[in-house]
């Protein structure tokens, strides 16, 4: 159990959410952003494609009006910093043309803040306005950054989106000439509206302990909270009896060896969405002179090892086989509320070890 609240930390996981899966779908558009950043085991493609370490999406929450969108963003966290805000939302192809005389193939769709929720008509700012093909369908996505951080600082100011689209004609001005897609049965999810935040985190764990030979397990357990989230995975996962094993065999050099994270062993898979699990490797093997090209030792531990291997001093240890260089590792999961969340966590999968 206690293992398991130190690995909810290391996902930055304060409640676990209920298991939705495979009940629920999750929108479409976070499948698509986690597969472009992310390989099938959630390791980073390449840095930069990631605007913030954090993507929120929020599904509307009004089914009937087909002009008001309400997105509920209490899962912000505090400190959280937000970068960008998206409204997405699945405009519907008209399906009846007009007159034939009317050569007029657009209409202007405008997107409104609603200032207030009880009277009507209600009070509303404009937001954002473009002209759109009456006769295609698709996603439209507007920038809502302003206003959605007004929303972040006094969530009571937040009453939602009204968008309105009218056609002015050689027959006068049309209202409501296109809808925009509402979920309505577990076929249309997929293009029901989004409200999606990307935004920093702003946790960031202290990367400058990594237990050596030296360090005892009093320290390692005062400093664990602190641990770069690797090398404390490591000293969660790892298995005992593996770790017994080692511990009795004589030590090949420094290499990579494998350390598998099962979501579903855990009893996660019942919110997280991909990946399954991931390998997040660690490292294990001596490190005694002569140290190969392949071990990348730095000079220090060259010159530590060889003070080791002719006892010129019996406080110095073999340096230690630790990973130096860490690769980012992507989640996407249902949190408490049902909300996706796409998140980068740092320093989680080891791609390299050397002697350090």
């Amino acid at each position: 159990a206690a293992a398991l609240q130190r690995l909810r930390e290391v996902f930055d996981i304060e409640e676990l959410p209920p298991d939705v899966l495979p009940r629920k779908k999750p929108p479409q558009f976070m499948v698509d952003l986690f597969n472009k950043v992310a390989d099938a085991n959630g390791i980073t493609r390449a840095p930069g494609l990631l605007q913030g370490d954090v993507v929120r999406s929020f599904e509307d929450r009004v089914h009937v009006d087909h002009h008001h969108f309400y997105f509920d963003i209490s899962a912000m966290e505090k400190g959280e910093q937000m970068l960008k805000a998206e409204f997405r939302v699945f405009k519907l192809k008209r399906t009846h043309r007009s007159r034939r005389s009317d050569v007029q193939h657009f209409c202007k769709v405008e997107v409104y803040e609603l200032l207030e929720s009880k009277n009507k008509p209600q009070k509303k700012h404009l937001i954002a306005s473009r002209l759109l093909s009456l006769y295609t369908e698709g996603w439209e996505v507007f920038n809502v950054t302003q206003t959605v951080s007004k929303w972040v600082g006094n969530s009571n100011s937040n009453h939602g989106f009204w968008i309105t689209a009218t056609h002015v004609s050689n027959n006068g001005m049309e209202h409501d000439v296109v809808t925009f897609a509402k979920s309505q049965s577990a076929l249309q999810e997929s293009r029901n509206a989004l409200l999606v935040l990307f935004t920093n985190s702003n946790k960031r764990r202290s990367h400058s302990f990594v237990p050596s030979a030296t360090t005892s397990f009093q320290n390692q357990k005062q400093t664990l909270p602190n641990l770069m989230p690797h090398v404390f995975l490591m000293t969660l996962l790892r298995p005992r009896a593996a770790a017994a094993a080692a511990a009795r065999s004589p030590l090949a050099a420094c290499h990579r060896r494998e350390l598998y994270v099962d979501f579903h062993a855990i009893g996660w898979s019942g919110w997280i969405i991909y990946p399954s699990g991931y390998n997040a490797f660690y490292c294990r093997g001596s490190c005694i002179f002569p140290l190969g090209e392949s071990l990348n030792a730095t000079n220090h531990a060259t010159v530590q090892s060889i003070v080791y291997t002719l006892k010129l001093s019996q406080d110095v240890s073999m340096p230690c086989c630790v990973p130096d260089e860490l690769k980012s590792l992507n989640l996407l999961y249902f949190d408490d509320k049902q909300n996706v969340v796409l998140k980068n966590y740092k320093d989680m999968v080891a791609t390299r070890c050397g002697c350090h």
